[in-house]
Order: C-alpha cells, then structure tokens, then sequence
C-alpha cells in the first residue's frame, strides 16, 4: 500500500512541476510566440553580407529578414567563416544556410536549396596595372588566390590541372584581395557582383578580366531531409517578395548603377 502511496505522490509532484513549467518559452520561439530560425551568414561577402557600424546588413540580410516578416518567423543571425556554414547546419546548430551560396550538386549532396535567388558567375580577376593575364590559360606557373570552400575555389581546383598554377587560400575575401593587391598573386577568382560591388565602392587597384566563367545560381540551405516546412515557408516568401516587388528593390538597393 505504502507503495502505490508513493507512486501517486510522485506522479502528482511530477504533474505539478510539468504544469509550473508550462509557460517557458522553447528555445526556438520567440516572446511574440513566432518560430525563430538560425541563419549562417558570412560577413566578409559584401554586397550580400557585411557589417556596418556593428550591425548586418546585405542583400541575403536584407532578403532573409523579409522573408521572415511575409511568413511570420524571426531569424537569429549567426556570423562564421563561409566554409563552417554547412558543416555547422549539419551540426544543428544552423536551421538555415545563406552567404551567397551557389547551388551545386556536390552541395545538393547534404543541402536542400530553395528556388534560386540570384544569378551570379565566377569571374578571374587581377591588379589594375596587369596586362599579361587576359585569360585563365595566362595563369600557368603562376600563384591564384580563392576563398575556402566557394565555388571560386572548386572552379580553380577544376582547372589547375590542365593549366598548372598554384593555389593559394584564404577564409575570407579582403585576405584574398590584399594578396593580389600586394604582387603576392597574380589573379584570383571571385563571384561577380561581389567584386563587382568591391571595385566600384572603393578602389581596389583590381580589375575583373573577360566574361563570367560559369552559370552560377544562389540558393537558401536548410539540411538535406529536414526543416521541409521551413523550405516551403522561404519559397513561398521569395515568390510573394517577387511579385510585390520587396526583393527588386532590395537588389537596387544594393546593385543599382
């Protein structure tokens, strides 16, 4: 009898606890009750990503944010080195993964993308006064910067063999620009609008050499098999964001001429 006694009381003290606690917020909730998602983001990617006066601004900052707002959730944004953003999703500790992310297959491997969000393209580029490298074919025996694990350095890889130059890397685009600037690369390979946005807000002493090397789209990550609600939820803000047109003036606010 004392038996049965005690476990009803534990019950009860256990019903009791669970209804005290039944007012805390979840980790992943906001004070207005809205889901929050963590988003990777680079800082170093302007015009997409970077920070002013210590707060992030950028078009994926820009664009996530509203997207947010058409769907009814709330981001918390997470600042990294561009190459731990998807291994961080994997990890949980990301729910979503930006930072001007080209949509791969290799990356398809353990991403799920939204529709693409940007066209952008991979373009060689080279000091202001160089006028010997007029093609990826002039860069044989030379030194090439790229930014770890950008479709930048998977271009570079692809190529280095049949060229015969030498790779240098760097975590982040201002490192690779200075390496170029400095005489200690001859030529780098870099997303177009970001160097694009890069030479003309300030003089880099760089210049971007021929046309885009490849067809390249950005997409929104979340981890390959899960969060398909959150996928869903993005989409469906892209498009609303396309046909009210939020997301054009966010480009203009950005890309315009």
């Amino acid at each position: 009898m004392k038996k049965y006694l005690l476990l009803f009381v534990v019950a009860v003290f256990s019903v009791v606890l669970a209804a005290c606690g039944s007012g805390d917020k979840a980790e992943n909730t906001s004070d207005s009750g809205k889901p929050v998602y963590k988003v990777g983001i680079d800082t170093t990617y302007p015009p997409f990503e970077y920070e002013v006066d210590g707060k992030y601004v950028g078009i994926d900052v820009d664009l996530i944010n509203a997207i947010a707002e058409d769907q009814g959730f709330e981001v918390q944004l997470e600042a990294m080195d561009f190459k731990g953003i998807i291994p961080a999703l994997q990890a949980g500790q990301l729910d979503i993964a930006m930072g001007g992310m080209s949509i791969t297959e290799e990356r398809k491997k353990v991403v799920d993308f939204t529709d693409p969000y940007f066209d952008a393209g991979v373009s060689l580029v080279v000091s202001k006064d160089n006028t010997e490298i007029k093609s990826v074919e002039d860069l044989k025996g030379k030194k090439v910067a790229v930014k770890k694990g950008t479709v930048g350095a998977k271009y570079a890889d692809s190529i280095v063999g049949d060229i015969g130059f030498e790779i240098i890397q760097f975590d982040d685009s201002p490192s690779m620009f200075l390496e170029v600037q400095n005489g200690n690369a001859a030529a780098l390979f870099e997303d177009y609008p970001v160097i694009s946005y890069a030479i003309a807000q300030q003089d880099l002493g760089l210049q971007v050499v021929g046309d885009r090397l490849n067809d390249d789209q950005y997409g929104i990550g979340v981890l390959k098999g899960q969060n398909q609600e959150v996928l869903e939820k993005i989409n469906q803000g892209l498009k609303n964001l396309k046909e009210n047109g939020k997301y054009q003036e966010i480009i203009d606010k950005y890309l315009a001429n």
